[in-house]
């Protein structure tokens, strides 16, 4: 019952989306009407021409040729609206499937970073594309079959009916057999093709990891396990997919049987109806004709509900995707920032990324603006999510953030986020050339002002061996680029913005020492009177900083510069020394 209710829900979520192209739905209902009325009419004609046939010399030539000339008018427009139908439908499967994709990759855009940290990208990317090719596939047959099968049904039975009773009792009475088969076979096909969609999805999401860190893979020795975990995976879709294609399949055949007694049924029946003078020879062959007509749209409507079925598994997942909550919405009175000094102030924050497993309480900091603040740590202390909660790519559970005395919950994102530069220890570079990537926070740059920030971090040099300079084209990946010369990108990136505050996470760690020293010295001009926070592994980068937070277990457990810290003694020291003191 409930995988019924839910089926259901999902097929009235499409429909709220046909609904929007109601023109096309209008134009493509009566076209298919128009379409059945003639297929209706030519055997009509047909059994007219066989009556014409009196016997051997006595045929009615004239009136044969007047109902040739009809039966070729009524060919041409069946075509023709045949043709209109197929357009009417094709476009509403398409501006359907293309609003379902727009409000999916919208969705993604708005979505908290918890749901997309939360869920592996390729299944994310099976959802958009995959899934919604399959239900457009399903929406187009079930348009272009459904609509022409019932109306079919309807229009022969209607004839039948009108015509001979005994006929249509016959076929009455052997068409609940049919409907039978296709409703039993139909339900025990939606589980398994949501199955085989979900399936797919991890497997798409695990090629996608895989592509992704070959080299890692391929570092550590992980082929034969990747090797098992894909074949795992493959012989759950094999077996899922068998399944659904087994049901499937067996559904035409099943129908058609059905089907075939169906025209036996109409054959005896109008058979001995001639020889008992109820009907003509042309009549009968009308009924022969109307009873393949008849059963034809079963075997069809078979396959379209097989089809559908699948088509509305994928949407279920497409649906899951584009009603996720998404991030908290700003308030309708946000502040925008301009201009900030840089003054944040943290107070009593509370954080975790599971609710039983608790990583940053009640945190308290007061920065200054222009002072420089180092983040040190092991691993796991809370780094890099203290720099998240002063983003707000996650928003705190208790206590606040404030900047220039703004809670940022009562700030625009884009105003926060423009005012922070963000170099971090991952690089991330577009499609598109070296200047591209280098403008990407301020598109206004002149070549001047781009050629000046890439000296200033010691990105002109290796950009200008490149082919086309900064014209060159990279991927998403940066090519040939290596990790060091990508990450020289990203800072020239931000030296281009100076935006008022600074987040600096393992900004040089991919940077040779000599070049580093470099562009440490443009950084402390990047940062000169600007409020900056530094997370760094290696001490040696931040023995300049006017405040260093030592952190441990969510908990800011020392505070002060370098020389206080190492007088003290305590974790900071011992930090220190294990990176500093000889082997």
């Amino acid at each position: 019952m409930k995988k019924q209710s839910n089926q259901s829900q999902i097929l009235r979520k499409v429909l709220i989306r046909i609904r929007r192209y109601w023109f096309f739905l209008t134009l493509s209902i009566l076209a298919a009407a128009a379409t059945v009325g003639l297929t209706l009419y030519a055997p009509v004609l047909t059994g007219d021409a066989i009556d014409l046939i009196l016997a051997k010399g006595q045929v009615d030539f004239p009136g044969m040729l007047t109902i040739l000339v009809r039966l070729g008018i009524v060919v041409l427009l069946t075509a023709l609206f045949q043709w209109i139908m197929n357009a009417c439908n094709n476009t509403i499967a398409y501006r359907v499937v293309r609003d379902i994709r727009d409000d999916a990759f919208r969705k993604i855009e708005i979505l908290p970073l918890k749901y997309i940290d939360s869920h592996p990208y390729g299944e994310v990317v099976s959802r958009v594309i995959a899934d919604v090719d399959q239900f457009s596939d399903g929406l187009i047959m079930g348009f272009t079959q459904l609509f022409t099968g019932v109306l079919t049904i309807l229009g022969t039975l209607a004839f039948i009916l009108a015509n001979s009773i005994t006929i249509a009792l016959v076929v009455l009475l052997i068409t609940p057999l049919s409907l039978f088969v296709a409703s039993f076979i139909a339900r025990r096909t939606f589980s398994m093709f949501r199955l085989q969609s979900e399936t797919r999805g991890a497997q798409t999401a695990l090629i996608d990891e895989m592509i992704g860190n070959q080299k890692v893979v391929q570092a550590f020795g992980q082929e034969q396990k990747v090797l098992e975990r894909f074949d795992k995976i493959n012989l759950k879709l094999q077996d899922c997919s068998l399944k659904a294609i087994f049901f499937s399949s067996i559904t035409n055949p099943a129908t058609r049987f059905v089907n075939n007694l169906v025209y036996a049924g109409v054959a005896v029946t109008g058979s001995l109806s001639v020889v008992a003078g109820s009907i003509t020879v042309g009549q009968l062959s009308c009924f022969l004709s109307y009873a393949n007509q008849y059963t034809k749209p079963f075997n069809e409507i078979s396959g379209v509900v097989t089809e559908l079925q699948n088509a509305l598994a994928c949407a279920g997942r497409i649906f899951q995707l584009i009603e996720e909550e998404p991030q908290i919405p700003e308030a309708d009175n946000a502040h925008v920032l301009k201009d900030p000094t840089g003054q944040v102030s943290l107070q009593q924050v509370a954080f975790s990324y599971e609710p039983d497993q608790k990583l940053i309480e009640g945190l308290n900091l007061q920065v200054q603006p222009g002072q420089r603040v180092a983040i040190v740590g092991p691993t796991g202390c809370g780094k890099t999510t203290l720099i998240n909660l002063l983003m707000r790519f996650y928003d705190v559970k208790e206590g606040g953030i404030s900047v220039d005395g703004f809670d940022i919950r009562q700030l625009t994102r884009h105003s926060l986020r423009t005012n922070y530069g963000m170099v971090l220890q991952e690089t991330w570079l577009r499609t598109g050339t070296i200047r591209d990537n280098i403008v990407m926070g301020r598109p206004d740059a002149t070549d001047e002002q781009v050629i000046a920030a890439a000296k200033a971090t010691h990105a002109h040099s290796f950009i200008k061996r490149l082919p086309q300079g900064y014209d060159t084209v990279i991927t998403e990946d940066g090519g040939g680029l290596s990790q060091g010369q990508k990450q020289l990108l990203c800072i020239t990136r931000v030296m281009l913005c100076k935006p008022p505050m600074l987040i600096l996470d393992e900004a040089t760690s991919s940077i040779d020492t000599r070049t580093e020293i470099q562009i440490q010295r443009a950084f402390d001009q990047l940062m000169e009177g600007r409020t900056s926070f530094i997370v760094a592994h290696r001490l040696s980068t931040i023995q300049e900083a006017d405040v260093i937070l030592v952190m441990k277990d969510g908990h800011i457990i020392e505070q002060g510069n370098h020389e206080t810290l190492l007088a003290k003694g305590g974790f900071y020291a011992s930090l220190y020394q294990s990176q500093f003191a000889p082997c």
